[in-house]
């Protein structure tokens, strides 16, 4: 996701806003399902999802498309850490160019669906790569529908995230840590009055002990295996000693310090599937260089020590099973593994 305003720099953009950070939320919501009621039924090869390691809301697609195996099916192009006030770009490839869309900017793909889009140029979004539209770039309902919608897909073993009888209880405790977590350490970072960001940081970590309460006598979010509700937080809780801590004045206390949330949060990280798309290198370089009203001097933080992600979390004493009556996923694509120097999980 780009979180900007159409104000600031022309490189950069602006990020605080006065007064109380408003997130945009008013998404491209065509859907692609099974039935094809939007014009876009599931297909294998058909779209290209567009993400970016650094962005916590892509992050949950790639987790999502790793757990139900759906790599074949539904292509991964990453754009690159930074990007500037028009465009998430992309940086990695061999000539900054998509090697399956054939472009430089996300945006393109944008204005190939609205020549006259006006509003954020969003990660993830999905695009059809016949027409270079993109589809969809509404988040929150773009992995839910990998998860029903896209079953014919899934790979043998795929886990249930987002299972019938739970998902009353999964949508609420899923707004509840949006609204306080999610997007309540950016209501802190872009906060522009000393009010406003001390209601979020009240909010936020008042939420966090309501976590660390509930995470105390249960091993997931929701039910005895993981749930589209632990994918939604967990994007969250990786990034929050690296970059919300400091970055972010999210500064009560490190996650290290919310024992059971630091041991849920250790125990989802060396789950296959998560800690595996986690790019510490890259969430750092985002936030760091681009959100410049924040950080001016655009120094990028050597620290946190991030050996820590790897010390036993002694949450299998809650029970639980993982992935249900399911199975792990195997490893990741070579072309998709997070570079080792990047990840504590190499070493």
């Amino acid at each position: 996701m780009t979180e900007r305003s159409d104000s600031g720099d022309t490189e950069s953009g602006s990020y605080v806003e006065a007064g109380e950070f408003d997130r945009d939320t008013r998404y491209l919501t065509t859907r692609i399902t099974a039935d094809g009621r939007d014009g876009y039924p599931v297909e294998s090869g058909r779209y290209r999802l567009v993400a970016a390691r650094a962005c916590p809301w892509a992050n949950r697609a790639l987790i999502v498309r790793r757990l139900l195996g759906l790599e074949d099916a539904l292509s991964l192009g990453l754009c690159g850490p930074t990007h500037d006030r028009r465009s998430w770009t992309f940086d990695l490839d061999p000539g900054r160019v998509d090697p399956v869309l054939g472009i430089e900017r996300l945006q393109e793909a944008y204005f190939a669906r609205d020549p006259g889009y006006a509003r954020g140029i969003t990660v993830p979004a999905i695009v059809e790569v016949g027409s270079g539209r993109v589809v969809t770039n509404d988040f929150a309902q773009m992995t839910l529908d990998l998860s029903t919608e896209w079953t014919r897909f899934h790979r043998p073993g795929a886990p249930d995230l987002y299972p019938e009888a739970l998902r009353a209880e999964i949508d609420e405790v899923a707004d509840l840590v949006y609204r306080d977590v999610n997007n309540g350490v950016y209501r802190c970072g872009f906060a522009g009055s000393q009010d406003a960001y001390d209601a979020a940081f009240d909010s936020l970590f008042a939420r966090l002990d309501w976590l660390e309460e509930r995470l105390a006598t249960r091993r997931y979010l929701v039910g005895d295996t993981i749930t589209e509700a632990d994918v939604r937080l967990f994007t969250t809780l990786a990034r929050f000693d690296a970059v919300y801590h400091g970055h972010f004045k999210c500064n009560r206390g490190l996650l290290t310090s919310f024992p059971a949330l630091w041991g849920y949060a250790r125990d989802l990280f060396t789950t296959p599937g998560f800690g595996d798309t986690i790019d510490f290198v890259q969430i750092k370089q985002h936030y760091y260089l681009v959100h410049t009203d924040i950080n001016p001097t655009r120094i990028v933080p050597k620290g946190p020590d991030l050996s820590g992600w790897l010390t036993p979390h002694g949450r299998d004493v809650l029970g639980g099973r993982p992935f249900g009556d399911g199975t792990p996923p195997p490893p990741p694509h070579a072309t998709e593994q997070v570079p080792s120097a990047h990840t504590p999980l190499a070493a």
